[in-house]
């Protein structure tokens, strides 16, 4: 995928205020929050979140509300243009993935397939 066809990855309000109490409370400013792919669950794939001080030198890295977000290149192919967000209900807390390359998805929306 060419660097520059790339639609930015956007955050929601919640996603945003959910990321920068985590680094508040970690008490690191330079965390970021790293988004990735893995094989597995019920669709395919599965989204991953961990938050992360140190990047890789082929890592894309998008900024937004002051949050900076890192991607690796393999899984940027499948998240472009997705918009992060953090839900809290009865079934708990976590982000979420509103992904436009997503053909199916789970009811749990924690994986998807194209």
């Amino acid at each position: 995928m060419d660097i520059k066809s790339l639609i930015p990855l956007k955050f929601t309000d919640a996603a945003v205020n959910k990321i920068k109490l985590l680094i508040k409370d970690k008490g690191n400013n330079h965390l970021k929050l790293r988004v990735y792919i893995s094989g597995g669950g019920c669709s395919g794939f599965q989204y991953g979140f961990t938050l992360d001080d140190i990047g890789n030198a082929e890592d894309i890295i998008f900024t937004n509300q002051g949050i900076s977000l890192i991607i690796d290149p393999i899984s940027i192919q499948y998240l472009n243009g997705s918009l992060i967000d953090y839900k809290e209900n009865l079934e708990g807390s976590r982000f979420v993935v509103i992904n436009p390359n997503a053909k199916i998805t789970c009811s749990c929306g924690s994986s998807f397939g194209i």
